[in-house]
């Protein structure tokens, strides 16, 4: 069973180097900055990007997440304009870079992007944002693209909610439905609601083992994994793992910077049985730090054999 580590959006190590440089809405139009601002913004989150990926394959990262902010205004509701084709030369370098070192890339979209809302504004917008992460995934040239979604909101409860973004996904082009995947919350969603959801619409359910510990009734974890892992068709089931900022009942679901190196183990002997090659995104504040550190610790506390600075067997 081989592991893979990876780490979202910004590198501490590379700590001068954003992919997220924005402009606001508000200064967009009070500074009258034109389409070639936004591009030129763009094309500087671009290089930013493209030097973080050289760092990853320098440092044998093989799963990064992008951010959702590489291009400012992308999903605004006023602003429109092509992105895409005038850096396409960019985008292609940066895709070459990811598949030539089979490198994995995704994304997941803000708190904005809310499927099952009940607000025709905010579903329309969700649209605009699934639209635009599929655009620059395909532009990148990813392999097996993956969207990550919540489930989103619990108005008129659960059922009912759930209906909502069963109607909506059905409602998005079908290339767009083929990226989808469901990750279970922390407060609403447990990993039953989630597989469930993911069952009835054959997409992928990406695991929070935190989560799972914040939101859950009481079930077995180790009933689910199965399961969860067969929802992957293609590709090597992913999940997320991260730590609580405190035991503190108010903290226990932020992040901590770093990662609980005891308790990573103990979900790494659940998912052993399975014997299935998996690939493991650390929602850590420390980012590429917080990889690194864990690698330390479990070099210490366990006989993993590690292939490189963050892949291991067991």
């Amino acid at each position: 069973m081989k592991v893979r580590l990876g780490y979202v959006a910004l590198s501490k190590a590379m700590n001068d180097i954003t992919t997220s440089s924005t402009i606001t809405y508000t200064n967009y139009i009070n500074k009258n900055y034109t389409v070639d601002k936004l591009l030129d913004v763009t094309k500087s989150n671009l290089d930013a990007l493209k030097e973080l990926l050289i760092y990853n394959v320098k440092n044998n990262i093989h799963f990064y997440r992008l951010t959702s902010k590489l291009v400012p205004l992308a999903t605004h509701d006023k602003v429109s304009f092509d992105y895409i084709k005038p850096l396409d030369n960019k985008y292609k370098e940066i895709g070459n870079i990811i598949n030539d070192s089979n490198m994995r890339v995704d994304t997941h979209p803000d708190q904005y992007a809310v499927l099952n809302s009940m607000d025709k504004k905010i579903i329309k917008n969700t649209f605009k944002i699934l639209e635009y992460h599929y655009k620059v995934l395909k532009a990148l040239k990813i392999n097996n693209p993956i969207i990550i979604l919540h489930v989103g909101s619990s108005a008129c409860g659960k059922k009912a909610s759930i209906t909502r973004f069963i109607n909506n996904f059905n409602k998005l082009p079908e290339h767009i439905q083929k990226c989808i995947t469901v990750e279970n919350d922390d407060k609403i969603y447990n990993i039953k609601d989630v597989l469930n959801l993911c069952t009835k619409l054959n997409i992928p359910m990406v695991l929070d083992y935190h989560h799972y510990i914040c939101n859950n009734d009481e079930e077995k974890i180790e009933d689910y994994i199965k399961e969860i892992m067969n929802t992957w068709k293609n590709i090597n089931p992913k999940f997320h793992f991260s730590s609580p900022k405190s035991n503190l009942k108010k903290e226990f679901r932020s992040h901590h910077d770093y990662i609980n190196s005891d308790d990573f183990i103990k979900f790494i002997n659940i998912l052993k049985p399975y014997n299935k090659d998996v690939d493991i995104m650390l929602e850590a504040k420390a980012k590429d730090d917080a990889i690194s550190r864990l690698v330390r610790e479990l070099k210490y506390k366990t006989n993993y054999n590690f292939l490189d600075e963050t892949t291991f067997i067991i």
